[in-house]
């Protein structure tokens, strides 16, 4: 198994666990847009108790690739994401995005 299908595995694994069944052609294309920094231990994580690192994932995920900019959306759907992941400690960075595209419905960003 190449290293993209392990972490490809571990996400659906980390959703499962969460109660979502995931749509893995959906994964992988997230999980390829986010390049080689899925590899890396530090930058493959994130953490909700972070409020830079929930920034980093409002500026360079949520408005750049994904379009949205309602501050109000934008603060309810990391909220929510950070909920469903609160009993993960290790919230992969790929289920977390896969998780707030299905929730702001923008698959089509990744099809």
């Amino acid at each position: 198994m190449s290293k993209f299908d392990e972490v490809v595995k571990k996400a659906m694994d980390q959703l499962a666990s969460v109660g979502i069944k995931a749509d893995e052609q959906l994964l992988r294309s997230i999980v390829k847009s986010q390049g080689p920094s899925v590899y890396l231990r530090d930058a493959s994580l994130v953490s909700c108790g972070d409020e830079a690192e929930l920034k980093r994932v409002e500026d360079n995920f949520i408005v750049k690739k994904l379009g949205v900019t309602d501050a109000k959306k934008i603060a309810e759907v990391l909220k929510k994401a950070c909920d469903k992941f609160s009993s993960v400690r290790q919230k992969m960075r790929v289920a977390f995005y896969y998780f707030i595209v299905k929730e702001l419905g923008k698959e089509s960003k990744f099809v």
